[in-house]
């Protein structure tokens, strides 16, 4: 599985007891995984408009969480309290936190963070389907384009930008010319 995250932004509200957040991960912004140095060029992605359109359309389980971990849950679509909604913008996150979960530690550890601004981010775990990607060489950087991926969770998290530190996460595959011209240089210099 795949995180990214772009520049989203989380907004909470509090009414009756019940946390309601709303969350925007925009589409088509291109983001910068990995700066061109010793290992090689510039790597970077962008996630298409509607690329989560598949599991979304067929109101598949996703889950909201914290981190990233399974273990720390906000929402969910199977438990009614997460709705996601896309358009050629954007995919639009709501989730409710009823009043019975603020009893939950790590909701209540989630709550305070975003509250002294400290989780504003949002930031996707994902499945590339088969052929739903695109690599390529542009400007002298490795540019790869998720078209169709199978989102499984949706994390608040920290930083939103794809971190290096998930670099080690991705085992790109690049395709065609740009296979070619990857697999001449020496070993040093092409993807793990």
């Amino acid at each position: 599985m795949y995180w990214g995250g772009h520049i989203g932004s989380l907004e909470l509200r509090t009414e009756g007891g019940e946390t309601r957040l709303r969350a925007i991960f925009p589409y088509g912004r291109e983001t910068v995984l990995a700066e061109a140095g010793a290992m090689g060029r510039e790597r970077r992605e962008v996630i298409a408009p509607r690329a989560f359109a598949d599991r979304i359309e067929r109101d598949e389980d996703v889950h909201f969480l914290s981190g990233h971990d399974f273990n720390r849950p906000l929402a969910s679509r199977s438990a009614g309290t997460l709705f996601l909604s896309e358009t050629d913008e954007a995919l639009t996150v709501e989730a409710r936190i009823g009043a019975d979960m603020n009893q939950v530690s790590y909701v209540r550890d989630f709550l305070s963070a975003h509250a002294a601004g400290l989780v504003r981010g949002l930031s996707p775990g994902f499945r590339v389907q088969p052929g739903g990607e695109k690599v390529e060489e542009r400007e002298g950087a490795i540019l790869r384009t998720i078209n169709a991926a199978d989102l499984i969770e949706i994390s608040a998290v920290t930083k939103p930008a794809y971190p290096q530190a998930q670099i080690e996460a991705r085992n790109w595959q690049p395709i065609g010319e740009v296979v070619s011209r990857l697999t001449h240089r020496p070993a040093a210099l092409r993807w793990r």
